[in-house]
Parts: C-alpha cells; structure tokens; sequence
C-alpha cells in the first residue's frame, strides 16, 4: 500500500520529519518524508497497510512539539527501499 500525506499545522522545525522517519523505520515502512517551501510536510509510504494505518495514526498526532491541523491522504504508486528524509521543497 502506497499513500502520499500532506501535513499540516505547526510541523517545521518541531522535528516532525525526524520522528516520522522512525516512526516508519519502526513498522517496516519504506517511502521518503521532507519539509515544504509553504510550512507542510509532505511524505510517500509504502507498506502494509496495517502497518500505513499505524503511521497515518501516528502523523495525525506528531511529536510532543508538533500542532497537527490535518492530514490530506491520497493513493499513490511506487516502490521505495529504505526510508529517507529529503531536502524541503
């Protein structure tokens, strides 16, 4: 299962990309994960979907630090190996 997030609210500089990486390291989950130009951070995963669930369950929430407002969830297609925290966009 492929999903592409956008992630919104107070998430720059509160190590939200940090924590998603091993987050997803932690389930298994491959994909990449970088911070937006305009204050979001957007990410590709790829995984079971039990174990996408979880980290979509987990990104609605954040680090301690974060202040999620939403989550946008779309389908999405490709294969990763490993997991990687890309340069902001």
């Amino acid at each position: 299962m492929v999903r592409h997030l956008d992630i919104f609210g107070q998430v720059q500089g509160v190590g939200f990309r940090y924590h998603l990486c091993e987050q997803a390291q932690r389930l298994g989950i491959t994909g990449w994960v970088r911070n937006r130009h305009g204050g979001s951070v957007e990410a590709m995963i790829e995984g079971t979907p039990e174990a996408v669930e979880a980290l979509l369950a987990w990104a609605r929430l954040g680090p301690p630090a974060a202040r999620v407002e939403r989550v946008d969830v779309a389908n999405a297609e490709g294969t990763f190996t490993g997991f990687e925290l890309r340069p902001t966009q």
